[in-house]
């Protein structure tokens, strides 16, 4: 089959997929009906002509899911970008310069400012220019590839580039199945998480089960990671991955075989390790997940000589999975434990 035969067939399973993404559906009341209330708040905010007289307040307020209604975890970099607002300020007025080419202005606006990755500014571009730029982050990426849409890249086209083939397609995509971007955005959360929505921060943290004794949701537990990452062993000698346009990239880490929970990089050696995660119990079908994306991350990333490790964390192992784990040297399993507290009031002071 052709490119062109391949595209047609894959629209029409799209077109499946949307004809159950409709109101009444819990993705859609959440995002997509909320969409000209979040123009009509953020729009002006990112004009053009505003970006000089930006508050630190209004970029913020634009970070969490309760205020942009379309995405989460944005404020884990973003509230470091605007730790210099001037700079925000210079590197917000090239993203959003029309007068220059997407694939010149789009790296030179990300390597402004630490913390200032593709997804706050494709998100941005969206809200600003909603009929031009499609959002590209580890959910679209991770949809686009299950689908078999992701493109391919030249050598050397960089990230401005490759945003620039990424949009084409989006906008391809917007207007063959009959939708606007926000929409587009929006229905690949749903493909790849029908009965989820991305979470605020307070659902974010943890929430311990009825006996205490392990987070709600697997994504909980994730939030919990990357917020506390510093805090835990792991810390020692594992950093989350990061590139000069993602500084997040290494979380929901998207392959063609799915998403990979977690990756990190070893600080010192040569090393990466895919860490997955499970609220409850690691079984054997756990241990054979995490084996395919360190198989993908072996095939795809690693370059002379990198190992590749798993680290599965579960609040309990059942035995299949330790017997399954006692055979392979570069897969381990740690556990978890949610403390819960209760703590006298502090008595007034005199």
């Amino acid at each position: 089959m052709n490119a062109e035969g391949k595209y047609g067939t894959i629209l029409g399973d799209l077109r499946g997929v949307l004809a159950r993404f409709k109101p009444g559906q819990k993705a859609y009341d959440e995002i997509v009906a909320t969409r000209e209330q979040v123009f009509a708040r953020y729009r002006p905010i990112f004009s053009p002509e505003h970006i000089p007289h930006l508050t630190k307040d209004e970029f913020t307020s634009f970070l969490y899911f309760e205020n942009n209604r379309h995405w989460s975890g944005l404020y884990r970099t973003g509230l470091g970008a605007a730790a210099d607002l001037n700079k925000l300020r210079a590197a917000l007025a090239v993203l959003l310069d029309e007068s220059r080419p997407i694939r010149e202005r789009f790296p030179d606006a990300l390597g402004m400012v630490t913390g200032f990755g593709k997804g706050i500014a494709t998100g941005i571009l969206t809200v600003a220019y909603p009929e031009k730029y499609g959002v590209w982050n580890n959910t679209s990426e991770a949809a686009l590839r299950q689908v078999g849409l992701w493109p391919s890249f030249e050598w050397g086209e960089g990230v401005g580039g490759r945003y620039d083939k990424i949009n084409a397609l989006l906008l391809r995509l917007s207007l063959d199945l009959g939708i606007d971007l926000w929409t587009l955005d929006a229905l690949w959360w749903f493909l790849l998480e029908p009965n989820q929505l991305p979470q605020s921060v307070s659902e974010a943290m943890p929430q311990p089960s009825e006996t205490g004794e392990s987070f709600a949701l697997e994504r909980q537990l994730e939030q919990f990671l990357l917020e506390n990452w510093d805090r835990t062993p792991l810390a020692k000698e594992w950093t989350i991955l990061k590139t000069p346009d993602d500084p997040e990239a290494g979380n929901q880490f998207p392959t063609d075989v799915g998403r990979i929970d977690i990756l990190a990089v070893h600080k010192q050696l040569s090393r990466y390790l895919v860490v997955e995660l499970k609220r409850n119990q690691g079984t054997d079908q756990t241990v054979g997940q995490a084996l395919r994306y360190v198989g993908w991350v072996k095939k795809h990333l690693a370059k002379d000589g990198q190992t590749v490790e798993a680290l599965i964390i579960a609040h309990k192992a059942e035995k299949d999975a330790q017997y399954a784990l006692s055979t392979l040297p570069n897969v381990r399993m740690m556990t978890y434990e949610v403390e819960f507290r209760l703590r006298d009031l502090e008595p007034l002071p005199d």
